[in-house]
């Protein structure tokens, strides 16, 4: 009797099947027309502006040289059509590419690029604070990305710049190991550390923990096939947005259930 009940009892969703769920309203879009690059900007400024970690400015946008490189890749992740989130990504296949990482940590990664080994690195992680708290699954679902650049690029490498007290968080979901202490990272006032992921060895046990995180060649083509965003983000013909971002949060608060009060990977604007 008892079983026949329990036969009967739908089990609570698995936190994969709940990624996989918001993944089929999720769309990847690469940041190249002045519309969605503003949004982003300005999605960025609001985060980091609340935290602290920048001063204001009269463009209320956070953008530095490194949206310009030509190694550059910004995505925005959209969910029913509305921004949600955004990640840049850098790749590094030389010891002349320049990146946040490479500006703070190049002591580092230079020895490994000079050494053949190909690196990506993550960064700028910021949401809207409306979808951050509705999906707690939006962080994964922004890092995606990462992991499609690195099977599309081969890469061997993946730094994760991150406050001291994150680091946890990525050794345990990453398996990162860390590189270096907190230091000044390019335009923030507080300290980042690196962390380094070592894709070749790990790629597998990754994707068993992340398994929304596989994907087809064509949507890995789709994303970086076209080369670097940079190329293509000036040339937009969109008006900027002037419609309100809303509020926003960094990622890994979601992530890790900081309280709103406590201090975040990025920032929350309330």
């Amino acid at each position: 009797m008892l079983a026949d009940f329990q036969s009967k009892v739908t089990s609570p969703r698995s936190f994969a099947d709940r990624v996989d769920r918001l993944l089929e309203r999720v769309q990847y879009r690469r940041v190249e027309n002045s519309g969605e690059l503003e949004a982003v900007l300005r999605l960025r400024y609001e985060a980091y502006l609340k935290e602290g970690a920048i001063t204001a400015n009269k463009s209320q946008k956070l953008e530095d040289a490194f949206d310009d490189g030509n190694n550059v890749y910004n995505i925005g992740i959209f969910i029913d059509g509305e921004l949600a989130s955004a990640l840049r990504l850098h790749t590094l296949f030389d010891a002349e590419e320049k990146s946040p990482a490479m500006e703070s940590f190049a002591e580092f990664l230079l020895p490994r690029l000079k050494g053949g080994k190909l690196i990506v690195d993550p960064n700028r992680f910021v949401a809207n604070h409306k979808f951050a708290r509705i999906y707690p699954e939006l962080p994964y679902v922004t890092l995606r990305p990462t992991y499609l650049a690195c099977v599309h690029f081969g890469i061997d490498l993946v730094t994760m710049t991150v406050r001291g007290e994150h680091q946890a968080f990525y050794r345990r979901g990453f398996f990162a190991s860390a590189v270096c202490p907190p230091r000044p990272y390019p335009l923030l006032s507080k300290p980042i550390g690196l962390l380094l992921v070592d894709f070749i060895k790990d790629a597998e046990r990754i994707l068993r923990r992340h398994p929304y995180w596989a994907s087809s060649e064509a949507e890995r083509q789709a994303l970086f096939g076209n080369g670097p965003t940079s190329q293509h983000s000036r040339r937009g013909t969109a008006n900027p947005s002037t419609e309100p971002l809303g509020e926003v949060t960094t990622l890994l608060r979601a992530a890790l259930g900081t309280p709103a009060t406590a201090s975040s990977p990025i920032a929350a604007a309330r």
